[in-house]
């Protein structure tokens, strides 16, 4: 149900650091009705036209504080609140082209009154600027 709204149209650009583009970010929601505690986000996905980016390139962004996927293992003193739009950077080297980009985002989240891990998955298309 939340899948349409996991990724935001608003920001989706290269990431310029001396003057070259090493990675691409945009923004993303929690595929659930409540917020979580960053230790049960179990992972991140992402995915641009057919390619998946390594688990090690995500970053993640929440209220200026910034994490691996690793370190957000052991995150118990911060959240992911209902509505939040966090910054999902990839580190790739090059960035992305200019032009428009399929854009596939996966959240596992562990909560605890569910029997499974419920992985969603959302996509959209997005315009690179030039």
């Amino acid at each position: 149900m939340m899948d349409n709204k996991m990724i935001c149209p608003e920001l989706f650009e290269n990431v310029i650091e001396d003057g070259r583009a090493t990675g691409f970010v945009f923004l993303g929601r929690l595929p659930y009705y409540r917020g979580l505690g960053l230790s049960m986000i179990e992972d991140l996905a992402v995915t641009v036209d057919g390619e998946a980016m390594p688990r090690e390139a995500i970053r993640f962004t929440v209220r200026d504080k910034t994490y691996t996927l690793d370190e957000m293992e052991t995150v118990y003193d911060n959240r992911w609140n209902f509505g939040e739009k966090a910054r999902i950077t990839v580190l790739k080297d090059g960035g992305l082209a200019a032009g428009p980009h399929a854009i596939d985002f996966a959240v596992r989240m562990r909560v605890s009154y569910l029997p499974f891990v419920p992985t969603t998955k959302g996509s959209r298309e997005l315009q690179m600027a030039a």
